[in-house]
């Protein structure tokens, strides 16, 4: 481990989508820990969801990102640094996204709702 970045690496938002996005090798998955509501009201298309909330409680990966490398977001990326560092020690392979889905629909990514239509950043 780098002593000058101890814990979980970060990825800018180009990468997390280079290594989660569709039409690429998708060796990762991407997790969105924010809350029900702030995933209902816009996440990216193909992200996996499971709430930092829950994750500190304990519950385990939804089914699609278990045994799977993380990139891990959230809205401006404190809770994804959380939940990166939360995952790392279980064993798992996680990064954050620095800037989380704030950056994301700033960069023109897309962003749906839970119904598919376009969603907001909450």
């Amino acid at each position: 481990m780098n002593v000058f970045h101890p814990g979980p690496g970060r990825v800018a938002i180009a990468e997390a989508v280079e290594r989660t996005g569709p039409g690429t090798a998708a060796e990762a998955v991407l997790l969105d820990v924010r809350e029900p509501h702030e995933w209902q009201a816009g996440h990216a298309p193909w992200a996996v969801h499971a709430a930092l909330s829950q994750l500190t409680e304990g519950s385990p990966l939804p089914p699609q990102a278990q045994g799977r490398p993380l990139v891990v977001i959230c809205r401006s990326g404190a809770r994804s640094q959380k939940a990166a560092a939360l995952l790392a020690a279980r064993g798992a392979q996680a990064v954050d996204v620095i800037g989380g889905m704030r950056d994301w629909a700033q960069a023109g990514l897309p962003v749906v709702d839970e119904r598919g239509k376009d969603g907001t950043v909450a």
